[in-house]
């Protein structure tokens, strides 16, 4: 195939791959997709050739994945010149996290190309997938373990992590992939043959790794709907602080009364003088006001969640977004990088991840772009028997970027076996069963407040004892098993 050809070809599967993602799930794109770059990759002889291959097709799925980063920065931080440099440089990087699981197995194929679709390409994939959710801070979007948050394959998610489920996904798109190379009987019974042993794997793992106990709770969840460019305006911070007391006033007797992340627009300091009273009515009706909100200990600022009352109880972010929730290098840029960051300065990051004590309950609290870390949510375990995540992602505008970070809240209350409280400022608010379905969901964009009850359970899953070190270990044993025979050839 010329170049002319397969390069455009590799571009538009790379952003046909991202319609496996919510709000699409269209969850047969990345077995197509995957197999189709899988066998082009595979019987190319040049490194040039596939650097361009594999770099067309990252550019395709980076673009069409988080092209949302440009609303997040154009309409809240430098403007639309701003968003668009800061977009493009940032799809050219992430483009190149495919670009090196493509390059990485075809190397370690070693010119044997069914061995490089059946397993190099498909063990590299994985390992790239967990590299990049801690190198450089982390970051999983994107893992395609979560596409399949709606099919049988997430049976293996309490086992083996969303890592597991992608390991899954490859490994399919790799027999599918040598078929489509060389469309033999055998091989095709081959690709049957995987996928029938993969399902009953999935079918033997669907287990009820945790238990409910004691009685359900019933939460209200606050979705307040306040616009980024009010939340910080000095004039509207008491409209809003006063918006938030109604409507949790009109919730009292609820077990739970959440609000969003950092609904509160001041430190926490600031407003007990209103919220201190709210809490001690909330005790006396039976309720627990838990909220979303800065607070400021000396010269450090955090992040955190609060159970409100005297002494109220915190909980402090501890995965930061850089440039978002600080700003690596200020010191050195100075005033270049103003125009990103939080309002009110840089936050430092909590280190515990001990729940919070709530209605007689333990909480693992997680803050926005912390759930999208299985391990991290994890380690609230096994002393939690809910999970919290409040979030805002008034930042991503009407795209794909909210429903997608719904999809990955979903994926780490089937990894824990624990159902999920999700309050967010704009949406989407839910709540997740153990099983990682939606058992409530708010709507997008509106003023609500999200009743309903949730069941807590007890119990760990594997994932829950063991994180992603069994099936990081495997794959990296396969890889050394494959590096060991490239030396030998």
């Amino acid at each position: 195939m010329s170049r002319l050809i397969r390069l455009p070809l590799a571009l538009a599967a790379g952003g046909l791959l991202s319609l496996g993602f919510a709000p699409f799930d269209w969850i047969w794109t990345p077995f197509v997709t995957l197999a189709a770059i899988f066998a082009a990759v595979s019987v190319l002889s040049s490194p040039r050739a596939v650097l361009a291959t594999a770099y067309a097709f990252g550019l395709g799925y980076a673009g069409s994945g988080v092209y949302w980063i440009y609303h997040s920065i154009a309409d809240y931080g430098g403007g639309p010149l701003a968003g668009g440099v800061a977009t493009g440089v940032l799809v050219a990087l992430f483009a190149l996290i495919p670009t090196l699981a493509l390059a990485g197995g075809w190397w370690l194929g070693a010119g044997d190309r069914r061995r490089t679709r059946l397993l190099a390409l498909p063990l590299v994939w994985v390992a790239i997938e967990w590299v990049r959710s801690w190198l450089a801070t982390g970051a999983t979007w994107l893992s395609v373990g979560y596409t399949q948050i709606d099919t049988p394959l997430a049976a293996l998610a309490p086992v083996a992590g969303v890592y597991g489920v992608s390991l899954a996904v490859v490994l399919i798109a790799g027999v599918l992939a040598d078929a489509i190379v060389s469309p033999r009987p055998q091989r095709a019974g081959l690709a049957l043959g995987t996928v029938a042993l993969i399902a009953a794997a999935a079918w033997a793992l669907d287990d009820e790794w945790t238990r409910p106990v004691d009685a359900p709770l019933s939460v209200s969840i606050l979705q307040g709907n306040i616009d980024q460019a009010r939340k910080w305006d000095p004039d509207e911070r008491g409209a809003i602080l006063r918006e938030y007391l109604q409507m949790s006033r009109a919730r009292l007797g609820d077990d739970l009364i959440i609000w969003p992340e950092t609904a509160l627009p001041v430190f926490y300091r600031q407003a007990r003088q209103w919220l201190d009273p709210l809490a001690r009515e909330a005790r006396a009706a039976g309720s627990e006001l838990v909220l979303g909100a800065p607070v400021a200990r000396g010269e450090r600022r955090y992040n955190a969640v609060v159970v409100a009352g005297e002494p109220p109880r915190y909980y402090f972010k501890r995965h930061l977004v850089p440039f978002g929730e600080y700003v690596p290098f200020r010191d050195i840029a100075g005033g270049i990088l103003d125009f990103v960051g939080t309002p009110l300065g840089d936050f430092t990051a909590g280190r515990s991840a001990a729940p919070l004590t709530a209605a007689g309950h333990e909480l693992g609290v997680s803050i926005c772009y912390e759930v999208t870390f299985g391990a991290e949510v994890a380690a609230a375990l096994p002393a939690a028997d809910l999970l919290l995540n409040v979030s805002n992602d008034a930042w991503f505008g009407h795209s794909s970027a909210p429903w997608q970070h719904l999809q990955m809240a979903r994926m780490r209350a089937l990894e824990t076996g624990r159902e999920m409280i999700r309050a967010t400022n704009t949406g989407v608010s839910a709540i997740i069963g153990a099983d990682g379905g939606l058992r409530r969901m708010g709507p997008l964009f509106e003023a609500a407040v999200l009743t309903a009850t949730v069941q807590p359970y007890q119990g760990t899953t594997p994932y829950g004892r063991a994180g992603d070190w069994p099936l990081v270990g495997l794959a990296l044993a396969g890889i050394g098993g494959l590096l060991l025979r490239r030396r030998r050839r």
